[in-house]
């Protein structure tokens, strides 16, 4: 099943800045503005919450994939006007990140549906995070992680310094962070930032396999697979398994839970339903 060209209001020079379209339980979100090497704007990171959203509502999508048009991923946040010379008071800049940056990267973390980032080219800044934030990143040849942040003489947002050292470990995080050096993506899998490098023209090709196989499985057990994983290095022990016991049990009520076990008994390959 195919739905939708474009998602939301935004309109580039090309069209929609965010196009959108679900083909065989995958949603694929992809990022619309070239020319500007896909620097994120409000309105895009709007419409990608939205459809992050709407993705964990909806049964029919099962996996999501998201990528970029053009030779960069994401270079970051959309800076024009953030000087606009209008007044700040003590709590806007924390408000900003805090309802900007930061819901943008949760709204990955939190989608209840896998998400495959698929790594185009250059990742930076928010950017790097979006795609970091992902459950699996595939990243073509050309794409290069930047954290860009101490070029600008600014701090990471974006849950950079909560990501990086749950990924990598505080002294590589901090080797990143603290020189802003672009990652080349060979270099980003070595470090364990990448599930997998693949050929540019290998990349559309690659996340789909991954995307239709995750929209394959049960889908529910994924969403608290996810959930138990994401949680792991921010609880204790007894926290941990009692939240693994109480996703067992609900998992057990699932239908594509009998199915798993009924084509095992049957030794047939199971067929999952997402329920």
């Amino acid at each position: 099943m195919t739905t939708g060209t474009g998602a939301g209001t935004g309109e580039g020079a090309g069209g929609p800045t965010v196009l959108h379209r679900t083909e065989n339980g995958v949603s694929w979100i992809t990022l619309n503005r070239p020319e500007a090497m896909n620097a994120v704007t409000w309105d895009q990171r709007e419409q990608i919450i939205a459809l992050l959203a709407e993705a964990s509502a909806d049964p029919e999508v099962r996996a999501v994939v998201i990528t970029a048009t053009g030779r960069g991923f994401c270079a970051g946040a959309d800076l024009r006007g953030a000087h606009s010379g209008t007044e700040r008071v003590p709590g806007d800049v924390a408000r900003t990140i805090r309802l900007g940056a930061q819901r943008f990267v949760a709204a990955v973390l939190d989608c209840e549906k896998p998400v495959i980032a698929a790594v185009n080219g250059v990742a930076a800044g928010i950017g790097a995070h979006l795609a970091l934030a992902c459950d699996l990143v595939l990243a073509a040849e050309p794409a290069r992680f930047v954290e860009v942040f101490v070029r600008r003489g600014l701090v990471p947002d974006g849950g950079g310094a909560y990501l990086l050292p749950r990924l990598i470990g505080p002294q590589r995080a901090k080797e990143l962070m603290f020189f802003g050096d672009a990652l080349s993506a060979v270099d980003a899998e070595r470090l364990g930032l990448v599930n997998r490098v693949v050929a540019a023209d290998e990349l559309e090709k690659t996340a789909r396999e991954w995307g239709e196989r995750l929209a394959q499985g049960p889908t529910r057990a994924l969403a608290l697979t996810k959930q138990l994983v994401n949680a792991s290095l921010d609880t204790d022990r007894a926290t941990a398994f009692a939240a693994e016991a109480a996703a067992v049990e609900i998992t057990m009520t699932t239908r594509d839970a009998n199915e798993g076990v009924s084509s095992f008994v049957e030794r047939r390959d199971p067929e999952y339903r997402g329920r």
